[in-house]
């Protein structure tokens, strides 16, 4: 194996926006990093999913094709 040619791999401290923090290993050459959804916040984690119905669209859609459905 080459010397020399492969990047230094160092500690890596993340910061989600929910405040959790932890320490990673990175070829990165930052000391810390910001990342905006981590397995603490996000939903598929956390299971707390939300279903936005938004003008009530999910109503529409079952109006539209209900009759269709068995």
């Amino acid at each position: 194996m080459k010397s020399g040619i492969h990047p230094e791999y160092t500690d890596l401290k993340v910061t989600c926006s929910c405040g959790n923090a932890f320490v990673t290993k990175s070829t990165m050459s930052k000391e810390s990093f910001h990342v905006e959804v981590c397995s603490e916040c996000h939903p598929f984690y956390t299971g707390k999913q939300k279903v936005v119905d938004t003008a009530g669209r999910i109503d529409k859609f079952k109006q539209k094709f209900g009759k269709f459905a068995r």
